[in-house]
């Protein structure tokens, strides 16, 4: 599975929540793609190398591992 758009969309998502504050943004975005990725887009984006996401969309990914 090509992750780069999975990569792009995350840092859109995390951008546009950014001016919540950090931990509401991360809160949301993670929020975001549990309730709107679908299963296959989830696993795409965890088994994706974080280094190219943004700090907030790293840190909302690494809460769907949770």
């Amino acid at each position: 599975m090509d992750t780069a758009p999975l990569i792009h969309m995350a840092n859109q998502i995390a951008s546009n929540l950014a001016a919540q504050g950090e931990a509401a943004a991360i809160e949301q975005t993670a929020q975001h793609l549990i309730a709107f990725w679908d299963p296959r887009m989830k696993a795409g984006i965890l088994a994706a190398d974080p280094a190219p996401l943004s700090p907030i969309a790293r840190a909302a990914v690494e809460q769907l591992r949770g």
